[in-house]
Order: structure tokens, then C-alpha cells, then sequence
């Protein structure tokens, strides 16, 4: 018996939804094996900064149809080092990290190198003897940051009386770190030719508000009036700063002028009170241009070896009344 007419044509319908679902379900997972897949390794988060670009990664790879491994070191080289190896071993398609500190890095971007995987530096740089270990860094000019610190005490400077002298504390950040060796040059080389600014003493804060506050106790014990001028490396030591300043009973942006780096909102803050007086910006903001270097680097186009911030210092002498907010 020959079967109802409608009955034919439901089974052939009925197949070929099943055919499509099926095409629908391999495109899907076609286009999840294409997307861009980045292994990225956060050195910590020990900073509104840290935070602050770790989220700019993670928000930039949601919006660009990015997969993402992330991994933070927590300031352990070892461990980072062993996030690099485990991106590598998964075969990601580009890797992405912030170093913490310059050196001990050529095994591993040859490792990465060797299986066809190209590396972007975030932030900081490397100290490396193969340039090609790398395919570009991208972040902030670190001494171009300094320099401005500088410029803007020898700008304070003009304003106070010709006899005037000032001792400078400068609170850096971690040892070997490239912030910390390039900000503390940009600084020296832009003041050397005035010899009424002189360092007093340079300490380590490892970019940390509990270390920052406990080298400035230290430099007020051993230096006290002497200590007239704070330049620190990151707004989280000066956090620590102003409140040791406090201890002692001293007004920071008056009794002891504050240049800090990084331009995080709270320092803003702080800068509008009148007490900080200058504050030099380093964007933590680089998830996007991350992206589209990532992109063009696993499409096989041309990619600039440097690519920085555009960056600017603020101070007491600007109006930041029309500020945007900082975002971080």
C-alpha cells in the first residue's frame, strides 16, 4: 500500500532538518576551531593597574571573538615561565605576556619560536641578544615617562625661590624590571644638568602600597627635612607614601612635593586635593591594539617591532577640571 502523500513529504522534510541542524552544528564548531586562540600571562595583580589591564585583555578578546587562555604569575617568574611553556604545549596560535622582569627569558621564547608561535610583549620588555625571539612589544616609553617626571620638578623648581634647593627620594620598582631601570633614567638624565635637584636615595617598592609605605618610613627616619621631593615609580607605592607622610605629620603636595606614574583614577583624585603634584600617565588600556596585533600576526601580515602609548604627564599647573574619567 502506497503510503499518504503528506507522510512522503514530512519524512523528507524531517531529513533534511536533521541534514541542516547538522551543517549548522559543524559550521559552529568550524568557526570555534578558527577563532584566534592567545595564551596571555599576567605577571600579578598587585596593582589598580595590574587590574586594570588584565580586564582591558579580557574585555578586548570577548569583543574581538578572541579565545583566551589567561594566566597570572602572581610576581613568580617560575610560574610565569611555566604558563609560557604550558601555551606553547597546547599550541596557541600567538602568546602574549607581561615579563616581570627583564632577563632569563631566551630558552623559552625559543621554545615558542621552534613551534611557530609568535610572541607579543605586553608592558614591559626584555633584555635578549636574539632580537627575533620576539615579534613586537607593544605599551608604554618607559624613559619618555621619566623624562616628563623630571621635566615638570625642573618646571616646579622655576617657580620657588632662586636659592632653593631640592633632595629627591625616589621609590622605584622592582629590581631589574624595565619601569624601574627606564623611568629612573628618563628621570636622572632629564635633571643631571641641574645642580640644585640631587637623589638623595633610591629604594626598592616593588610597585606595592604596603612596600612603598615602609621604604618612605625608613627614608623620613634616616633623611627627615632632607627629604623634600618624592618621585614614585607607580601611584600604588605613593598610595603607601602619602600615608606614612601622614605618620609623620606631613602635608604631601606642600611639606613634600609627590610625582607619581601610571594615572589611576584615585591619583587623579589626589592630584585635584592638591595632594599630589604630578602624576604621569601609563596606560594599562592595550587589550584592543593587543588584539589586532594578534590577528595580523596569525593572518602572516606586517606588524611594527614598537608600538607605544600615547601618553601625557598631569600636574598641579594644569586645569583637569573636563577630565575624563581614567577608567582604571
Amino acid at each position: 500500500m502506497r503510503k499518504p502523500r503528506f507522510l512522503v513529504i514530512l519524512t523528507v522534510l524531517t531529513l533534511l532538518a536533521i541534514a541542516l541542524a547538522g551543517c549548522s552544528n559543524q559550521t559552529q564548531e568550524e568557526k570555534k576551531s578558527d577563532a584566534l586562540l592567545l595564551g596571555f600571562s599576567q605577571l600579578g595583580s598587585e596593582s589598580g593597574w595590574r587590574i586594570g589591564n588584565t580586564k582591558s585583555v579580557q574585555e578586548a578578546a570577548e569583543a574581538a571573538g578572541v579565545r583566551l587562555m589567561l594566566e597570572n604569575a602572581n610576581q613568580s617568574q617560575e610560574k610565569q615561565l611555566t604558563a609560557l611553556r604550558s601555551f606553547i604545549a597546547y599550541r596557541v596560535d600567538v602568546i602574549a605576556f607581561s615579563p616581570i622582569v627583564q632577563e632569563g627569558w631566551d630558552n623559552v621564547l625559543r621554545e615558542a619560536k621552534e613551534a611557530g608561535i609568535p610572541v607579543i610583549i605586553e608592558d614591559r620588555t626584555i633584555d635578549t641578544d636574539d632580537e627575533t625571539l620576539y615579534a613586537v612589544h607593544v605599551g608604554s616609553d618607559f624613559y619618555s615617562e621619566g623624562v616628563m617626571a623630571g621635566e615638570y620638578l625642573l618646571k616646579k623648581l622655576s617657580t620657588l625661590p632662586p636659592e632653593t634647593t631640592l633632595n629627591v627620594v625616589e621609590l622605584t620598582g622592582t629590581q631589574g624590571s624595565s619601569p624601574m631601570l627606564l623611568r629612573s633614567a628618563g628621570f636622572r638624565d632629564t635633571v643631571a644638568a641641574e645642580p640644585r635637584i640631587r637623589i638623595l636615595d633610591s629604594v626598592s617598592g616593588d610597585f606595592m602600597i604596603s612596600k612603598g609605605k615602609e621604604c618612605v618610613r625608613a627614608m623620613l627616619e634616616k633623611y627627615g627635612a632632607e627629604f623634600q621631593v618624592l618621585f614614585s615609580h607607580n601611584d600604588a607605592m605613593m598610595y603607601g607614601a602619602l600615608d606614612a607622610f601622614g605618620e609623620y605629620g606631613l602635608t604631601s603636595g606642600k611639606d613634600v612635593i609627590v610625582i607619581s606614574v601610571d594615572g589611576e583614577q584615585r591619583a587623579i583624585d589626589l592630584l585635584k586635593e592638591g595632594k599630589v603634584n604630578c602624576v604621569v600617565e601609563c596606560t594599562p588600556m592595550l587589550g584592543e591594539a593587543i588584539m589586532q596585533i594578534a590577528r595580523d600576526l596569525k593572518d602572516g601580515k606586517p606588524v611594527e617591532r614598537e608600538i607605544y602609548s600615547s601618553e601625557r604627564a598631569f600636574t598641579e599647573f594644569d586645569d583637569l577640571s573636563r577630565l575624563a574619567p581614567r577608567g582604571y
